[in-house]
């Protein structure tokens, strides 16, 4: 009866702060058909992810996974909040699900017509309505299931298709809203364009693949490897919740989920341990955060950015994303370990910790993970690394009992893969109303000119302009959207400066993501302070100081873009990696406030200044400098620590 009620707690607080998760508890007599609508529509792209069959032509495979993803989050996602409790679905839900799935599907039945004869007698006045119909349900659909902040950014997109003719500087040619509804619901460059195609392959498969994970046990044995790891440690609680986020992070990609999931066990400890509320919330938050940057799933937005990228393959992504993502959790590992120092808490009794020899004897768990990222490696497509990476998990659930998945247990996880996947669906497919509409009028080379106009020749204020602007959307955008629409923004006015086109699109990609631990509207603090019971404003401005990592990397691999791999050798990659993370090491004690000792502000600021000297790119003198600064203020710190114990046992 507890374990109910901590799920039902965790459930509420998921969807207080994460509107992905607010969906009706009680569907009564519809249950059956969501669950054979999500089920289906999992082993649709199953049966199409087979190499043998292969995926249906893009306009028709996003038709079946767009409707039937929209029809769903209808039957699912209540109008308001007040509806989550709710009993059963109210009829005008039901309607509202079926014409969404209609004004889809009406695409499988009339392509021919659609991709054919309409491009040159015209479309007809049905074709319109239908388009409008699917238009207006989709932005009411994403609401729901994703929240107001991209529907408004959607409507200001048509908005400005439709009425952006007279706008200085930022005008276009104009479209009346048959040919700018047309232009948005049946081509490839809009609804259905690359976010919505590559959610239709890749990301689905992913999602699914991550909830088989959990099914088998996965996710626990992360936390329990981590805690063997590092429990006995100072500060081995806070370390261990880093350490399992980070592995977390490679199989899934919500930052308020993973808070949630996570720290339900991890905050509770951290705080019998002696940490502060806010900081154990935001030690949890933060690393759940960096979970999004972790390869391989990235958040689902590494799928896209492997479309994006010319010449960059999904495999070489991850690859790439490998070393900021060290960088990211060395950050926000040592802030954990010198805010322990300063107040004292050791690590865990060995009684209270998982056997490290029990935990190796259950490694077997990581086979699925170790399939899929293998196969990425060795050139197979995404598509077919997923499909054996879920057969892998599928397997592995029958070594042990209590993992075996049976057809109950599967058939739950199908529909389960469905749910988890709607808001990414939907998210996926608004963000392509707003490319659409920068693509059709120009808008993308405007604010590309726009921002170059405004830095100047000055890189760094091109970089900060940039980086409020990925902030700022941030906070209202879940990461794949928000990377779709900051790549198609403001990556082209980075690139248009000479920065490597990956460089460029992994700076949006990460300033997009920090948003959730950002203040004011920092939702995975939030979510982590409703756990801890801590005061949120005060978990975000921890989680800042912790994550101090990811407002600092992305410039330095746009100085230096040898961190991504870019003309990479074992020479000129290890000095600036290992100065990086002594760096990193460095802000971290500037950042918590202890190195050797609890520094004075002098102190702090020599610290900060070390760290920022270590991680400056390509210049080895002054990493040189900082590095010597760094023990110099260690060995004095030092001096004074020894001198003060000396007195005081005198």
């Amino acid at each position: 009866m507890a374990e109910k009620t901590d799920q039902q707690k965790q459930q509420e607080l998921i969807s207080k702060y994460d509107k992905e998760s607010a969906y009706r508890q009680d569907t009564g007599k519809w249950y059956w058909i969501i669950a054979f609508m999500a089920i289906s529509l999992t082993i649709f792209h199953l049966y199409r992810a087979y190499p043998a069959n292969g995926p249906l032509v893009f306009l028709m495979q996003g038709a079946v996974h767009l409707g039937t993803a929209m029809g769903l989050i209808f039957l699912l996602y209540p109008a308001t909040k007040k509806g989550i409790k709710r009993k059963g679905i109210p009829f005008y839900d039901v309607i509202l699900a079926f014409l969404a799935m209609g004004s889809s599907y009406y695409i499988l039945f009339r392509y021919d017509w659609l991709t054919g004869g309409a491009r040159i007698l015209g479309f007809s006045t049905l074709d319109i309505i239908v388009a409008s119909i699917g238009i207006i349900l989709l932005l009411e659909a994403s609401r729901r299931a994703v929240g107001i902040p991209i529907v408004v950014i959607a409507s200001l997109a048509i908005l400005y298709g439709l009425f952006g003719t007279n706008i200085p500087y930022f005008g276009h040619g104009g479209f009346d809203w048959s040919g700018l509804s047309r232009r948005l619901f049946y081509s490839s460059d809009a609804i259905f364009g690359t976010p919505i195609q590559i959610s239709a392959t890749y990301i689905y498969l992913f999602l699914f693949f991550g909830v088989m994970l959990i099914k088998t046990g996965v996710g626990q044995y992360f936390n329990d490897l981590a805690f063997g790891l590092t429990g006995r440690y100072t500060g081995g609680t806070a370390k261990a919740a880093v350490v399992a986020s980070a592995m977390q992070g490679t199989v899934t990609g919500s930052s308020v989920a993973n808070t949630v999931g996570s720290g339900s066990f991890t905050i509770p400890m951290m705080k019998r341990a002696g940490f502060r509320p806010q900081f154990a919330a935001a030690a949890e938050a933060s690393a759940s955060t960096g979970g999004q940057i972790m390869p391989p799933i990235m958040g689902a937005a590494a799928f896209i950015m492997a479309e994006y990228v010319s010449g960059v393959s999904y495999s070489d992504i991850i690859i790439i994303g490998i070393i900021p993502a060290i960088l990211y959790f060395t950050g926000v590992f040592m802030g954990t370990h010198y805010e322990a120092k300063r107040y004292g808490i050791h690590g865990l009794p060995k009684d209270q910790l998982p056997a490290l020899k029990g935990i190796l004897k259950k490694i077997y768990l990581l086979l699925p993970l170790v399939t899929i990222i293998t196969m990425l490696v060795n050139g197979f497509t995404p598509t077919t690394a997923a499909l054996y990476g879920i057969g892998a998990a599928f397997l592995v659930s029958f070594v042990q009992k209590e993992t075996r998945l049976g057809w109950r247990d599967l058939l739950d996880a199908f529909e389960q893969g469905a749910r988890i996947a709607l808001p990414v669906i939907a998210a996926c497919a608004t963000a392509g109303i707003i490319v659409g509409v920068v693509v059709f009028t120009g808008l993308g080379s405007k604010i590309a000119g726009g921002l170059l106009g405004l830095a100047g020749d000055s890189l760094f204020l091109l970089l900060f302009f940039t980086m409020i602007a990925c902030i700022l959307l941030g906070m209202g955008l879940p990461t794949t959207a928000n990377y779709v629409v900051t790549a198609t923004m403001a990556a082209p006015a980075l690139i248009e400066f000479g920065i490597p086109p990956i460089a460029a699109h992994f700076f949006v990609f990460y300033f997009g993501i920090v948003a959730d631990i950002t203040p004011p509207v920092c939702l995975a603090a939030y979510a982590g302070a409703g756990i801890a019971r801590a005061n949120p404003m005060k978990a975000g401005g921890n989680a800042l100081k912790l994550a101090i990592a990811a407002f600092i990397i992305p410039y330095v691999f746009v100085y230096n873009p040898v961190l991504l791999l870019e003309d990479a050798t074992f020479m000129n990659l290890a000095p600036v990696l290992i100065t990086a993370l002594i760096g990193m090491a460095a802000i971290s004690a500037a950042m918590m406030g202890y190195f050797v000792r609890k520094p004075n502000w002098l102190e702090r600021a020599l610290l900060l200044g070390a760290g920022v000297m270590l991680i400056y790119p390509d210049n080895l003198i002054l990493s040189g400098s900082g590095l010597v600064l760094l023990i110099g203020i260690g060995l004095f710190q030092k001096f004074l620590k020894e001198s003060s114990e000396k007195a005081t046992s005198a």
